[in-house]
């Protein structure tokens, strides 16, 4: 496959966007969001809608750190 030219790419990031937008108002239900997944799937290739995919987990999960913080989990206890 080619590279996306300007106005593709252009096309896939507003599809992206379309679809995190709509997850966002969603409260990340899919199901809800199904149009613009196929939407945004259709219109980026496969290696981008992967990226974009874990892009928005780790800006997710990242928001969350910034927000509530960290509390690392308690390993084992250990005897003197």
């Amino acid at each position: 496959m080619s590279a996306p030219d300007s106005a593709q790419r252009k096309a896939c990031w507003a599809a992206r966007d379309e679809l995190w937008s709509c997850l966002d108002q969603n409260q990340d239900q899919a199901s809800r969001c199904h149009s613009f997944q196929q939407d945004f799937e259709d219109r980026c290739p496969a290696q981008w809608v992967k990226y974009f995919s874990k892009r928005r987990d780790f800006l997710k999960y990242k928001e969350k750190m910034q927000t509530e913080g960290f509390t690392p989990a308690e390993g084992p206890k250990q005897s003197l």
